[in-house]
């Protein structure tokens, strides 16, 4: 009876008929996966790194409908390209990409196989690029403010919100006042904009109906 229940053990134990052991798609500590014809060899542990994931379930036994090859190895329909950063990232928990990858596929496929993490960073990825790149670079702005040389100190020292001094222009004389010429002075200020482009696009649209108005005043 002892002999018998050991035989009995061992034949639960073993992988069933097909699976090759080490060499199998899942049954041994080592696992092959052929995707879109290219073979990796990895680790159950690796595998299943992430719980809830197409690969987590698929070396667990779990029935997703996953043929093998003539080696054992799973069959999986998607791009190798970006199946190698999906690996490594269950490896060491680090995005690493080529120079040329681009990150949307690498993002497709960590979507298809559900893993949660390496999504996130992607997206944040992305997100930090286009962030980047609809920076706008400063742009200047000038104004010219004509006023009276009894005007000019006080005009000079309220300036604020950023607009600085940059030319004083002596343009003559308008008219008298009493016994005194009224000198006329072009004073040339300048303001830095950090803006996006929406921004600037409405501060040049609020500034040309601004003129606009003036100069039908006029």
């Amino acid at each position: 009876m002892r002999w018998r229940a050991m035989r009995m053990d061992a034949r639960e134990a073993a992988p069933p008929a097909g699976a090759g052991g080490r060499a199998a798609g899942g049954w041994g500590k080592w696992v092959r996966l052929n995707v879109g014809g290219t073979v990796f060899l990895t680790t159950r542990q690796t595998l299943c790194r992430e719980q809830k994931s197409f690969l987590s379930r698929l070396c667990q036994g779990e029935e997703l409908q996953s043929d093998r090859d003539e080696t054992g190895a799973y069959l999986i329909d998607r791009d190798p390209t970006y199946f190698g950063p999906i690996l490594n990232f269950l490896r060491h928990g680090k995005l690493v990409l080529d120079k040329d990858m681009a990150e949307e596929g690498v993002l497709e496929e960590a979507e298809f196989y559900n893993i949660g993490p390496l999504i996130r960073i992607i997206k944040d990825r992305m997100e930090e690029k286009d962030y980047t790149v609809t920076q706008v670079p400063p742009k200047h702005v000038y104004r010219v403010l004509q006023c009276q040389e009894e005007e000019l100190t006080q005009m000079v020292s309220t300036m604020s919100d950023g607009w600085r001094f940059e030319q004083l222009v002596n343009i003559g004389s308008s008219y008298n006042y009493g016994s005194e010429d009224q000198a006329e002075f072009l004073c040339v200020v300048s303001k830095e904009l950090h803006s996006s482009p929406n921004s600037l696009s409405s501060e040049s649209s609020r500034k040309t109906k601004l003129l606009q108005a003036r100069g039908t005043r006029l």
